[in-house]
């Protein structure tokens, strides 16, 4: 049992950290607190990634429409979460600091599909999936030279941009953040935040470093427009109750 439990507790802490804290008892250690923090909120950002998108997914579903989700803003989206972590997996990082991007892209697929479904173009939406599964499958084949990948992740900055600034300009001319989920939204964005310091302490790697950050940002943007739509048709509804009322 008992090596079973180090077995478990060294998946986190590296050998010379689980020497600080279970052999010396050193629990001030600065390198080791910074590096069993890192590991501990990448696990934790994995874990909410599982079901971060499935408020957004259920939504859909429950409405069986995709108002105010524009196609073009997810398929940008999707295409930077594919190249962090393909790159990321090709360059051997650790698991913890870009496994979310795997359960990311899973739900972001789907949620592209389903707004291609609920558009009218269901074998759109077949086919679209069918593509993706083909080039991911080519991308972490180990064929694709580094070169490429490290050029799409690099591309990644400005498409986050872009994806972000096409979702808030459709918000902005909506008047109302339409079927985006809140939860989903919030939760991006605190997992951004959390992966500026991950990226720092796990890869090192400038450029998925600046990636998070830019993400940060932009996840920022539509959280503040959650809120300030979510005023605007809160003040609507009571407004036409009134009128019905009266």
């Amino acid at each position: 049992m008992a090596e079973f439990l180090k077995g478990l507790i060294l998946s986190i802490l590296s050998e010379k950290c689980y020497s600080e804290y279970f052999v010396k008892y050193n629990f001030l250690d600065e390198p080791c607190f910074k590096t069993t923090l890192s590991k501990g909120l990448g696990i934790g950002i994995i874990a909410g990634s599982i079901l971060v998108k499935v408020p957004q997914i259920l939504k859909i579903l429950g409405s069986k429409s995709a108002e105010g989700i524009n196609i073009y803003g997810v398929s940008l989206e999707l295409f930077a979460i594919t190249a962090n972590f393909a790159y990321s997996y090709v360059m051997n990082f650790p698991f913890s600091a870009w496994g979310e991007g795997t359960f990311l892209a899973i739900q972001t697929a789907a949620i592209a599909s389903l707004v291609l479904h609920y558009g009218g173009a269901p074998a759109k939406a077949i086919m679209f999936l069918t593509t993706y599964v083909g080039l991911v499958s080519i991308l972490v084949s180990g064929y694709t030279p580094k070169d490429i990948l490290w050029m799409m992740q690099a591309i990644n900055v400005p498409i986050i941009v872009i994806a972000k600034s096409i979702q808030i300009l459709t918000n902005y001319k909506n008047g109302s953040t339409g079927q985006l989920s809140a939860v989903t939204c919030l939760l991006l964005f605190g997992g951004s935040i959390a992966r500026i310091f991950t990226s720092i302490q796990e890869t090192g790697d400038f450029i998925i470093i600046v990636t998070y950050c830019v993400s940060t940002i932009a996840n920022g943007a539509l959280v503040l427009q959650l809120f300030w739509y979510w005023n605007v048709v809160n003040k609507t509804a009571k407004n036409k109750n009134k009128k019905k009322r009266t």
